[in-house]
C-alpha cells in the first residue's frame, strides 16, 4: 500500500470589512478628512495659546478643554506620538494698554490730594465714553452704558467722602478712569518692565485655571518675548523671498504678490473675507492708527510694528519696534515644530484674519504651498445665548464657574456637544451634564455593591453558563464598543460617544433589575464598568484606580474606600439584622436610629445606603462633597417647588378676588372697563366701536351679549349677598 504525503488544505478568509479610520473636520477644506499625518504615527501638533492681560474665563475653557479632549483621544486612544506644542502671548496691543492704562491709574491714586480735580477728570472720562456712542456695535455699547452708569454712580459718592474713602471709591471705576488717562499720559510710559509684570501675573493665573479644569500642560510652551531675535531674522527671511517691504520703520506683508504666485493662495480658510477692512483692522490690533498711509494695499498686514511713546520696543535693522501679531504664532511653531505642521489648533474667531495670515506668512518663509494639514477650530461660547467677549468685559471666569459646578460637569457638559459647534454655557446646559455624571456614577456605584460580596473564594460563579440574559448584555456591551469607536473616528464624537455609553447602562441596569442577586454575572458587569471608566479617562476624566470616579474630586485612589469596605459591609449587615428584629418586637426607637446612620452620620462622612426589600443594603462611596451637593439640590428643588406651589396659590386667590369684584360692576359699565378694545357703545352698554374705529360685527356683538349675560347673573348674585347682610 503506498502512501501519500497528505497536505493541509487551502485556507482563505473573507476580505477585511471596511472598518471606520479617523476623520477630523478640517478647515482647509471644510469637511471631514482621513487623518494622515506627514511622519508615520508622530503628530506636529500647534496650539494658539491666551493673550494674557485679564482672567481666564470660559471661552478659554471653551478651547483648551477641547483640544485637550482631542489631544488625549489621539495620544490616548488611537496611540500617535503627539507633541503638543502651544504659546503664550505676551506682547499684543491690548497687554500694551492694559498695563499703560493700570500703572497710570495707579500713579493717579498715589498722587491725587484734590477732590474738585478727581470730579472734574471723572466728567471728562464720562464725556471721552460718550464720543460716537451711537456708531458702537450693539455689545459695545451697552460696556460702554455700564462704564458710565458706574462713573457717574461713583462722581455723585466722593461729593460727601474724605480722600482716604475717595481712593478707595476709585478701585469702582478704575477701567474707564485709567482708559481716559491713557488718552493723555499714554506716552509718560518709559519703562518696559511695567508691560511684563501684568502678562506674568495673567500667565500664572492661566495655568493655574487649566490645572483645576485637569487639562494636561503642553509639551513644549513658547512665549512671544523669549523669540524676538527668532522673530526678527524669520521677517528678513520674507523680505528677501519678496514678500514683505519696510515702511517708515514697520514691515509690512505683502498680500497681493504673495497671492500672484501660482504656489501660494491668500486667505485659504475663509477666502470670503479677503479685503474685510473691519476683520483686517482688529487683527492690526487697538493701537495700529496711521499704519493705512504706510501700506501699499489695505489688506497688508504688520509683521513688525514701529514703536511709538509709551510702548515697549525692541532694536532691528528697521528701528526700535515690536512684533506684529500674527507673525508670532508662524515664526515659534516652525522654531520647535518645523516647515509642516500636522495639526493646527485654535478658536474659531482666529479663522480670518489671524491664521490666514499665519499660513501665508509661514508658506512666505518656506516657499511651500502646504505649512499647516489639518485646521482645527474649537466653536463659539455664548453665555445663556449671548455673546461672550473679554474685550467688552462681558465673560464669566473659570474661577467663577468652578464655584457653582466640578470641572468634571464642566467637561462632561462639552463632551454632550460637537467640539466644533456653538456651546451655550447656560443653566439647562449644566443640568444635562449633571444629569449625565449622576447616571455614570449611579451606574458604577451599582456595580461597586453588587460585586464587592463576590466571594473570593467562589470566583468561579464568575463563569457560570451564560444564561440569555448574560449574552444578551454582552451583545450590547460589543455593539457599543463598536459604535464608540465610530464615534471617535468620525470626527471625534464625544456626543455620539457618551449616548452610546447611556444605552449600555441602561442595558446594565434592566439587567440588574431582572437578576437574582445570587446570579448576577460580576465578571461581565466589571469588565463593562472598567471599560466606560478608560473611555472616561480618555477624555480626560479624572477616575478611580479600577472603575467609576474618585470618592472625591481632589483624590485619584480608591484606596479609601478599598479599605473601608469590608468595614462597612459588616455595618450594614448588622444594621439589617437590627432592622430585621425592631420591626419583629415593634420598636420605633431602634428603627429611628437605624434611619439616623443611613440618612444623616454617613452620609456626613461620604457614604450612601439604600434599603432596597429583599435585597441587602446598598453601600455606595459618594464623598461627602457630592453628597452635600445632593442635599443642597434636593433642598433647592423642594424649596422651588413650594415656592411654585404658593406662586399658583397666590394667583388663584387672585383671580378669585379679581372675580369677586368684577362682580360688583354693573352690567352696562362691564365692557367700558377695555378701553384698549372698544371705543363706543349702546344703551345696554354693549360696544358698537372698537379702538381703532372699526364697527363691531354682528357675530361678536352675539358673544358680548352672552358674556353680559352672563355678568348679569353673577352682578345679580352680589346684590342678593349684599342684601342678606
Amino acid at each position: 500500500m503506498s502512501t501519500t504525503k497528505r497536505s493541509q488544505p487551502a485556507w482563505s478568509c473573507d476580505k477585511m470589512s471596511d472598518t471606520p479610520r479617523l476623520k477630523l473636520f478640517n478647515s482647509l477644506t471644510r469637511k471631514k478628512e482621513i487623518f494622515i499625518p506627514k511622519n508615520g504615527n508622530k503628530v506636529h501638533w500647534y496650539s494658539c495659546g491666551p493673550t494674557v492681560y485679564d482672567a481666564s474665563h470660559m471661552g478659554h475653557a471653551r478651547s483648551y478643554i477641547t483640544f485637550d479632549i482631542l489631544r488625549r483621544v489621539l495620544k490616548d486612544y488611537f496611540r500617535y506620538d503627539v507633541e503638543y506644542v502651544m504659546n503664550i502671548t505676551d506682547i499684543d496691543d491690548k497687554i500694551i494698554k492694559r498695563a499703560r492704562q493700570l500703572h497710570l491709574f495707579e500713579e493717579y491714586v498715589k498722587t491725587v490730594t484734590d477732590k474738585q480735580i478727581v470730579q472734574k477728570d471723572i466728567i471728562l472720562a464720562l464725556g471721552d465714553l460718550k464720543k460716537n456712542i451711537e456708531q458702537m456695535d450693539p455689545d459695545k455699547k451697552v460696556m460702554t452704558l455700564k462704564a458710565i452708569e458706574k462713573l457717574t454712580s461713583v462722581s455723585q459718592l466722593i461729593e460727601g467722602l474724605l480722600l482716604d474713602d475717595i481712593k478707595l471709591a476709585l478701585n469702582e471705576i478704575k477701567d474707564p478712569l485709567g482708559a481716559y488717562l491713557d488718552t493723555l499720559n499714554s506716552a509718560d510710559v518709559p519703562d518696559n518692565s511695567i508691560f511684563e509684570s501684568l502678562p506674568r501675573f495673567w500667565e500664572s493665573n492661566f495655568h493655574s485655571n487649566m490645572d483645576s479644569l485637569n487639562i494636561l500642560p503642553p509639551d513644549k510652551l513658547s512665549r512671544v518675548s523669549e523669540y524676538i531675535p527668532e522673530i526678527i531674522a524669520y521677517i528678513e527671511t520674507i523680505i528677501k523671498n519678496g514678500y514683505a517691504y519696510e515702511s517708515n520703520g514697520s514691515v509690512y506683508f505683502d498680500v497681493a504678490t504673495f497671492d500672484s504666485q501660482p504656489i501660494h493662495h491668500y486667505a485659504k480658510l475663509v477666502p470670503e473675507a479677503y479685503g474685510d477692512s473691519k476683520s483686517l483692522q482688529d487683527g492690526e490690533g487697538d493701537l495700529t492708527t496711521s499704519a493705512v498711509n504706510e501700506k501699499r494695499s489695505p489688506n497688508d498686514f504688520a509683521l513688525w510694528k514701529k514703536s511709538k511713546k509709551g510702548e515697549p520696543w525692541w532694536n532691528s535693522s528697521w528701528g526700535k519696534g515690536r512684533p506684529g501679531w500674527h507673525i508670532e504664532c508662524s515664526v515659534m511653531a516652525s522654531c520647535i515644530l518645523g516647515q509642516t505642521l500636522d495639526i493646527h489648533t485654535g478658536g474659531i474667531d482666529l479663522k480670518f484674519p489671524h491664521h490666514d495670515n499665519e499660513i501665508a506668512q509661514a508658506e512666505a518663509y518656506y516657499n511651500n504651498e502646504e505649512w499647516v494639514r489639518y485646521f482645527l477650530h474649537s466653536g463659539h461660547l455664548t453665555i445663556s445665548g449671548c455673546k461672550m467677549s473679554k474685550s467688552l468685559k462681558n465673560f464669566i471666569t473659570i474661577e467663577d464657574a468652578l464655584k457653582n459646578n466640578t470641572s468634571r460637569q464642566l467637561r462632561l457638559a462639552f463632551l454632550l456637544h460637537s467640539w466644533k459647534d456653538t456651546l451655550d454655557y447656560s443653566e439647562s446646559t449644566m443640568e444635562s451634564a449633571m444629569a449625565c455624571e449622576k447616571l455614570l456614577n449611579e451606574f458604577f456605584l451599582n456595580v461597586k455593591h453588587v460585586t464587592r460580596r463576590n466571594d473570593v473564594d467562589k470566583l468561579a460563579i464568575g463563569y457560570s453558563k451564560w444564561l440569555a440574559s448574560e449574552k444578551e448584555l454582552s451583545k450590547k456591551f460589543n455593539l457599543c464598543k463598536l459604535n464608540v469607536h465610530a464615534a471617535l473616528c468620525d470626527n471625534i464624537d464625544t456626543k455620539a460617544v457618551l449616548e452610546a455609553i447611556r444605552e449600555c447602562i441602561s442595558a446594565c441596569n434592566v439587567y440588574l433589575r431582572d437578576c437574582n442577586s445570587s446570579t448576577i454575572n460580576h465578571t461581565l458587569l466589571l469588565d463593562i464598568a472598567k471599560y466606560i471608566t478608560e473611555i472616561l479617562k480618555v477624555f480626560g476624566i479624572k477616575t478611580a484606580d479600577e472603575i467609576g470616579f474618585p470618592v472625591s474630586e481632589g483624590s485619584s485612589s480608591t484606596d479609601v474606600e478599598t479599605i473601608v469596605t469590608p468595614y462597612l459591609n459588616i455595618l450594614s449587615d448588622f444594621r439589617d439584622a437590627v432592622r430585621a428584629i425592631a420591626r419583629s418586637i415593634g420598636s420605633k426607637d431602634i428603627l429611628i436610629l437605624c434611619d439616623k446612620l443611613r440618612d444623616e452620620t454617613l452620609p456626613d462622612n461620604g457614604v450612601r445606603l439604600e434599603d432596597v426589600d429583599g435585597k441587602p443594603t446598598a453601600i455606595k462611596f459618594v464623598g461627602r462633597e457630592a453628597i452635600l451637593r445632593e442635599k443642597k439640590a434636593k433642598a433647592k428643588a423642594e424649596a422651588d417647588k413650594l415656592a411654585e406651589k404658593e406662586k399658583k396659590k397666590k394667583e388663584q386667590e387672585q383671580a378669585r378676588a379679581k372675580k369677586e369684584e368684577l362682580k360688583k360692576i354693573h352690567p352696562k359699565d362691564l365692557f367700558k372697563l377695555e378701553t384698549d378694545k372698544y371705543s363706543e357703545f349702546d344703551e345696554n352698554g354693549l360696544p358698537t366701536v372698537d379702538h381703532q374705529g372699526n364697527k363691531i360685527s354682528k357675530g361678536l356683538t352675539k358673544k358680548l351679549q352672552k358674556i353680559q349675560s352672563t355678568h348679569a347673573t353673577l352682578h345679580k348674585e352680589y346684590l342678593e349677598s349684599i342684601d342678606k347682610m
